[in-house]
This record gives structure tokens, C-alpha cells and sequence, in this order.
């Protein structure tokens, strides 16, 4: 992974190119938008950018390959003619990553961690990229509300990732960053995502990079064009409790309040 820093944190810069995402929905929804958003995060400092074409917040509604397609393909083409930047490509579909990964793109973001589509493992192992595996309470994309509870958190997430990465190295795959989940996908209760960003060392036992995406959730509370300092501070206190990458909507700020340079 060339492409993720040491001693500093990797900055992944989030483009959603969706119409229904919570925080920036339809912002993007075209290429030549899209890359004036990747411009401007280049700009900003972010090292890799994260591009979703499926929404999977509370509420989100399943989007089919074909239009999965026809939203990522064509931005990652464009952002690749014109740029260098590392693309992440937030998806579970094993044709979306594999176009993609055609295209130029050079690792895939499965919130489903393995779970999603059964070909995506045979894709990554084939590529030999990267792959972000995220615990989720649900097996599926579409993400819940529930009021999940846990005797132990920490505890559930490390078993989870051993299970996870067994099943990767069994299918061949290597080059594996984890990423605990934040939010909704932990459990609509916030206190949960607090001590995950507390404990996060723990995870280190597991001898993986890892990434964090705390930027503007839910359980930040407030309104969401005013989490962006919070998410910072918190992105902050993740990356001295062991985070590599951090994934933020707000690259600047983000950049501002880690101040490592």
C-alpha cells in the first residue's frame, strides 16, 4: 500500500456521487462536477479519494449494478485522465470494483466486509489491491437503525475482524485495512462509537492498518453542516489511539486540527 503514509495519517477525501447520501446527496451527480469536487480535495491535501455510488445510511434504498455503473465508472475515468490521486471505490458489488479497478482505480471499500457479494473476494485476490473490510451490526449494506447493545464492544468488533480475515486469507487476500464502523453501523445508541474511538488500540493486535470515518455521523448529534469540528477533534484523538486513515468529508479542517506538519 505505496499510497498509505507513515508516521503521519493517510487523508481519504470523500466524494459521494449519490443522490440520496445523508451529509452531501446530489452534490456531485456528474462527472465533471465530481471532478472539480476531486480538484478541490487535491488541493485541500487528501491522499486518496473514497467514491461511493450507493448510499447505505438508515432509509437508503438498494441500487442496482446497472445504475451503480453508470454512476462510478464514468467519474473514475474522468478523475483518472486528469489526475493521479488514489481511488478508493466504496462499493460491495464484485463488476462495480472490478470496472473500476479496469479503470484505474486502486482499492475497494466494503462496508459489508466480505458478506455483500460472494465474487467480490475472488475480484480483490485476482487485482491484488487493497480492500477495506468494515464491521457492520448487519450483514447487508443496508444499514439499520436499531438500538444495538453490547456487553462489550471492543470485544464483538475483534472477534468479528478475526473471522473476517480468516475468510480473506482463505481466499487469497492479503493487503486488508480494517475499519471499525462508526455510528449507525455500530448501533444508533452513540456511547458506543465514543469508547470505540477510546479503544482503538486494541484493534492493533490485529496487526492491520486502520481506517477511521467518524465525519459528520449521527452521533456527533447537532446539525450536520455543524459537525465538522467535532469530527476533526475526535479524527484527531483516533489517529493518536492508532488510526492510519482517516476518512472526512472536510479535508481541510481535518488537516488543520491533526497539524502534523
Amino acid at each position: 500500500m505505496k499510497f498509505i503514509k507513515k508516521n503521519v495519517p493517510t487523508i481519504m477525501g470523500i466524494l459521494n456521487i449519490t443522490p440520496d447520501s445523508f451529509s452531501d446527496g446530489g452534490k456531485y451527480n456528474s462527472a465533471q462536477k465530481a471532478l472539480r469536487r476531486v480538484r478541490q480535495l487535491e488541493k485541500e491535501g487528501a491522499d486518496i479519494i473514497d467514491i461511493g455510488g450507493e448510499s447505505t445510511g438508515p432509509g437508503s434504498k438498494n441500487v442496482s449494478l446497472s445504475e451503480e455503473l453508470k454512476r462510478v465508472i464514468p467519474v473514475v475515468k474522468l478523475i483518472r485522465k486528469h489526475s493521479s490521486i488514489p481511488i478508493s471505490i466504496d462499493t460491495y458489488k464484485a463488476e462495480v470494483a472490478r470496472q473500476a479497478l479496469e479503470e484505474g482505480a486502486n482499492m475497494i471499500n466494503d462496508v459489508t466486509a466480505l458478506r455483500g457479494d460472494p465474487r467480490l473476494a475472488t475480484i480483490i485476490a485476482h487485482y491484488k489491491c487493497p480492500i477495506i473490510l468494515m464491521y457492520s451490526k448487519d450483514k447487508t449494506a443496508r444499514t439499520s437503525g436499531k438500538e444495538v447493545h453490547y456487553k462489550d464492544v471492543m470485544k464483538t468488533i475483534t472477534t468479528f475482524f478475526r473471522k473476517r480475515l480468516a475468510y480473506a486469507d482463505r481466499n487469497g487476500i492479503k493487503n486488508i485495512i480494517i475499519d471499525p464502523g462508526m455510528g449507525q453501523f455500530i448501533s444508533s445508541m452513540p456511547k458506543y462509537s465514543f469508547e470505540i474511538i477510546a479503544r482503538l488500540k486494541e484493534l492493533k493486535s490485529l496487526q492491520k492498518k486502520i481506517l477511521i470515518g467518524i465525519s459528520r455521523k449521527s452521533f456527533l448529534g447537532g446539525k450536520i453542516e455543524e459537525r465538522d469540528e467535532i469530527s476533526a477533534a475526535l479524527s484527531a484523538i483516533a489517529y493518536i489511539n492508532g488510526a492510519s486513515i482517516i476518512r472526512t468529508h472536510n479535508v481541510k479542517k481535518t488537516i488543520s486540527c491533526l497539524k502534523w506538519n
